[in-house]
């Protein structure tokens, strides 16, 4: 019988039998050949999201509930060597004795980038930038590459583009080139090497789902690869003293691994948020072992690449239009910025007999919570309404102290009047109808009056914290007050 030759022969002694012969004489063992299948492959089924493993397929991850996001995966051992072993010791440093150098940051020359990184970037950091495909992750890091050049060499890893693709997007943005290198490249073993040698002063992965180690046998993109590379490129950047950015996308199928599996092992998480076909970007970090996690920076993107925005509030509000029902401005605060959004709401009797509600840029569960206070605390009825509610810009506020400024655009939107366009409206509304306090209202009240705004709508908790303001501070305990002020109750006019 012919057989395989992956197949293993394991010779076994068994017994051939009595057998006859002409001369008789004892008997004989003769060996027998018996052939085994190969050892099957050990497997797991890990979950795309947060990486935790099953040794079966599970339609619901027990630990974040995600649906249809376990992936089959092989089980690799770990390579021998790298955590066995005998090694030398280090020497520990005393730390009084670490040089302030240590602490110095390396500014890119974007002041909104330098502003979410806490001054700059720290050389040795590991920085991940997440975001949806497509939202300019790739660009921003590009132009940064180039604002650094002038201070040594770049090394852009690109696993998703060619060269030339990389050279025409440089190209588009007015970027020549000088100093940055470029490596399509995916195996990372090639790209720690090339890091190595060429000493750069920064490092951009783009992306890190792209990368593949061959100490993992799983296929790239998934959450073992995942961990493996951005392990060993952590081992690089605190070894050679260079700053690494990784690129990470994030899908709303969750079929390839999200950078929220690396969170933990980066020393920095960014996010570039926006609506994809909005000019708007805010970069925030969730994340920052090196500074806080407060600032935002707020760009838009054109042809020649994002620009920052050094006024976002009145970007946000140049094309407003005054005495327009529905349209309330509120001042927001992202980190440490405070922010004029313009809410609009849009109120139209349901052609159905179950009422829509749509939210762009607030929780819709939210605002479903507050058309229940409108109909409950002053009198609104919206169950025959279809009720639209946006921000405008394509910015995602998840604030509380938003909810005084929805409350009051959907009943503008409702009465088809239009509420006070000289003033703000800020305050967290609570289930009784009341108006709490919001935090930092001092610094949101001078950006409005910046704006020219000449009233303040706020809660009367909150407007014991002011220090003076050149603004008429209006301050209201319940809806129902606050919807008179606004010139938005039966009376018609603001008072």
């Amino acid at each position: 019988m012919e057989v395989p030759a992956s197949w293993a022969l394991w010779p076994i002694l068994a017994s051939a039998g009595r057998t006859r012969t002409a001369r008789a004489g004892p008997r004989r063992r003769s060996p027998i050949l018996v052939v085994m299948p190969p050892a099957k492959p050990k497997v797991a089924f890990v979950c795309q999201q947060c990486g935790f493993d099953s040794p079966k397929w599970i339609g619901r991850c027990p630990q974040c509930d995600g649906w249809n996001s376990f992936v089959e995966e092989r089980v690799v051992p770990p390579p021998k060597g790298r955590d066995g072993g005998a090694r030398a010791p280090r020497v520990a440093i005393p730390l009084a004795d670490v040089p302030s150098s240590a602490e110095a940051r390396i500014p890119t020359g974007i002041g909104e980038f330098d502003r979410v990184l806490g001054g700059g970037i720290v050389p040795g950091s590991l920085v991940l930038l997440g975001g949806d495909p497509g939202i300019g992750k790739s660009s921003l890091l590009m132009q940064a590459s180039a604002r650094l050049s002038g201070r040594g060499r770049i090394l852009y890893v690109s696993g998703e583009e060619s060269a030339a693709q990389v050279k025409m997007r440089a190209r588009r943005f007015g970027i020549d080139g000088d100093g940055i290198l470029l490596l399509p490249e995916t195996d990372l073993s090639t790209i720690i090497e090339t890091i190595r040698a060429t000493k750069p002063v920064l490092v951009v992965i783009d992306s890190i789902q792209t990368m593949t180690s061959d100490a993992i046998g799983s296929a790239a993109g998934g959450v073992s690869q995942l961990r493996e590379c951005t392990a060993r490129l952590l081992e690089v950047a605190k070894g050679e003293e260079v700053p690494i950015f990784l690129i990470g996308h994030v899908t709303k199928e969750g079929a390839v691994a999200g950078p929220r599996v690396l969170e933990h092992i980066v020393d920095a998480v960014l996010y570039l948020e926006g609506e994809r076909f909005h000019s708007f970007r805010v970069l925030r970090a969730t994340k920052d072992r090196f500074g806080s996690t407060d600032e935002v920076g707020v760009f838009e993107m054109s042809e020649s690449g994002l620009q920052e925005v050094a006024d976002p509030s009145g970007v946000f509000l140049e094309e407003r239009g005054r005495g327009v029902p529905g349209s309330v401005v509120v001042p927001t605060l992202e980190g440490t910025r405070p922010l004029l959004v313009e809410v609009q709401a849009l109120v139209t009797p349901t052609s159905f007999g179950l009422p829509r509600r749509t939210a762009n840029g607030a929780d819709l569960q939210r605002v479903i919570l507050l058309l229940a206070v409108l109909g409950k605390r002053a009198g609104l009825s919206l169950g025959q309404h279809d009720v639209y509610v946006n921000l405008v810009g394509g910015l995602r506020v998840r604030e509380p102290a938003t909810d005084l400024a929805v409350a009051v655009a959907v009943a503008s939107a409702l009465r088809d009047r239009p509420a006070d366009p000289r003033a703000v409206f800020v305050g967290e509304l609570g289930l009784g109808g009341e108006v709490r306090r919001v935090q930092r209202l001092a610094s949101r009240l001078r950006e409005a009056e910046r704006l020219g705004f000449e009233r303040a709508i706020v809660p009367a908790a909150s407007a014991r914290d002011l220090d003076g303001s050149a603004l008429e501070v209006v301050a209201v305990k319940d809806l129902r007050e606050a919807l008179a002020r606004a010139g938005l109750s039966d009376g018609g006019r603001p008072s």
